[in-house]
């Protein structure tokens, strides 16, 4: 067991802090984001897909499965009140500074879809009889 500078027991982290962090801001916004969608309509159908911390704890860019001008907006005018929920829900030196930016992970996979919708309907579809060599009648 490892032993903190002050000689207490304690066990080694899994993974890193900022790692830790990172997922705890996550579910800390996605909570707020979801109380404040009820306020303010430009925050409805937004998901936090992730959290990436700076390694001083001192900014977080926040991404989201979708982000409009209208709700880039509304996001802007709700950052302070945010920062304020996580000061007051998660233990940490200093709140840090969010940034909110649409996920491209998840513009990547749309465009990923739509390319294999585009190759499924350009492929001509198998004719039942055809491909296995096979027979109904097993060749008699």
């Amino acid at each position: 067991m490892a032993r903190g500078r002050r000689g207490h027991d304690r066990a080694p982290s899994p993974y890193p802090r900022t790692a830790r962090v990172n997922q705890v801001l996550r579910e800390v916004v996605a909570e707020a984001l979801e109380r404040l969608s009820d306020i303010d309509d430009r925050l409805r159908l937004i998901t936090v897909t992730s959290v990436d911390t700076t390694p001083d704890l001192s900014r977080a860019t926040v991404y989201l499965s979708s982000l409009s001008d209208e709700a880039a907006a509304a996001l802007a005018d709700q950052r302070v009140s945010l920062q304020r929920q996580i000061g007051r829900q998660v233990r940490l030196k200093r709140t840090p500074l969010l940034e909110f930016v649409a996920d491209p992970a998840v513009a990547h996979g749309f465009q990923v879809e739509e390319i294999l919708r585009r190759l499924q309907r350009s492929t001509p579809p198998e004719s039942p009889g055809s491909g296995s060599g096979e027979d109904d009648d097993g060749g008699r």
